[in-house]
């Protein structure tokens, strides 16, 4: 058993999580521990109470309280990732340079572990080492089941700057979507508060977002404002749209709790649109039938920002998965018609 240990943050180790930061110093402790000593208070920054999400800044003093040599239990054997996942993984890459990496993440990969999870972009990343020393790191995260491009630092330095740029709504994120019916009007904004649900169970009540009006968020613990740039690119007929979203803040399951609050939920999203459910016409239901795939229609189809390092403009673009270029293809929508960005394409317009 260790004592107290009072560590200050260097400088290279500002903006991260303090329990990533705790578990990299001290790989024995469980995340499951760090939790339980923020809850007592035994784990401070500058004197002060954290919860394991908080970040940490460069030159904080952080207050450690006595550790177990090995928490308990053996420390776990380092996991070997296979081949086969190597190669999976390498060939999610569609843009690499000497500090970013950009995947196109296949839906029901997690991004990060959690419990019953042991595939995950996170514990592939050592296969996306190359050339580096060090292992890519996450800035930002997409649901399990949805696609898309998912950018990694491959430097600390680039990751702290990347983490702030997306903190600072200094990233732009275009999602293209098919959801149940047609909204109208077909182009708008959704703004909404968003809590977490009460509860946990079975149906992961607990993991669910509420939206409540704007005027309840100052009164409601744990809501943040949420909002949702929509558009309709293409409808067939009544039955399902071809959505354009960008999320103006990043809140979680945002996309898919504003759209099932407009109405239209995304096709083959269970939790917000409920999964037995088919679309008669509508709106309501988020499944097509059919040959419509049951699979989440969601997919990150571009992020646009400014290099973290060169400056240049970075334009990021995924290709839809497999099940969403069936639906495509079924409709007989065509992806080269529409501009990545189109809501900043003056010279286009949704048929």
């Amino acid at each position: 058993m260790s004592g107290v240990q009072i560590i200050t943050v260097a400088e290279e180790d500002g903006d991260q999580r303090i329990d990533r930061w705790l578990r990299r110093m001290f790989p024995h402790v469980s995340q499951g521990r760090i939790e339980k000593m923020c809850r007592k208070g035994e784990l401070r920054v500058d004197g002060g109470r954290v919860k394991a999400a908080t970040r940490l800044e460069a030159g904080q003093q952080v207050r450690i309280p006595p550790l177990p040599d090995s928490d308990n239990k053996p420390a776990p054997a380092p996991t070997r990732i296979s081949e086969a996942d190597a190669r999976m993984i390498r060939s999610c890459v569609i843009y690499r340079d000497d500090h970013v990496i950009a995947l196109n993440k296949p839906p029901g990969l997690a991004v990060q572990g959690g419990s019953g999870t042991t595939k995950h972009v996170d514990g592939l990343a050592e296969a996306l080492m190359f050339d580096l020393d060090e292992k890519p790191r996450l800035v930002h995260r997409l649901d399990k089941d949805t696609s898309g491009v998912l950018l990694l630092a491959r430097t600390r330095a680039v990751a702290a700057g990347l983490t702030a740029s997306f903190r600072h709504r200094e990233t732009r994120k275009i999602y293209w979507a098919v959801v149940a019916g047609v909204p109208h009007p077909k182009e708008g904004l959704i703004k909404t508060g968003l809590v977490k649900a009460p509860g946990h169970g079975s149906k992961g009540e607990g993991e669910k977002m509420l939206n409540i009006h704007p005027n309840e968020i100052d009164d409601t613990p744990g809501a943040k404002r949420a909002v949702t740039e929509y558009m309709v690119i293409e409808a067939a007929a009544k039955r399902a749209a071809w959505m354009a979203l960008n999320p103006v803040t990043g809140r979680t399951h945002q996309l898919r709790a504003h759209m099932a609050e407009l109405g239209h939920p995304i096709v083959g999203d269970g939790k917000y649109g409920g999964s037995g459910q088919d679309n008669l016409g509508d709106g309501w239901g988020a499944q097509l039938g059919g040959d419509i795939s049951k699979k989440l229609h969601l997919h990150a189809r571009a992020l646009i920002l400014e290099h973290p390092v060169t400056k240049a403009p970075l334009h990021l673009v995924a290709q839809l998965p497999e099940h969403m270029q069936k639906t495509w293809n079924t409709f007989q929508w065509d992806p080269r018609e529409v501009p990545d960005d189109p809501f900043e394409d003056e010279e286009w317009t949704p048929r």
